[in-house]
């Protein structure tokens, strides 16, 4: 037993008349808005990182 198309169809037909055009596209721009942060968070983590680890490093040579 799989999903077929219409199943699918029926489930995008009623989450659209559920939310709505308008809250889909906010949602969907949230979900983008939030990628791109982690993504930047990602991307910074690695200095923090040594730094964090330096200074951890410093700390237990005291």
């Amino acid at each position: 037993m799989s999903i077929g198309f219409w199943q699918i169809a029926i489930v995008v037909v009623l989450v659209v008349l559920l939310f709505g055009r308008g809250k889909i596209s906010d949602l969907m721009g949230d979900v983008a808005k939030g990628i791109k942060s982690f993504k930047k968070g990602m991307a910074d983590n690695p200095e923090s990182t040594k730094e964090d680890s330096e200074d951890n490093n410093n700390s237990k040579s005291n």
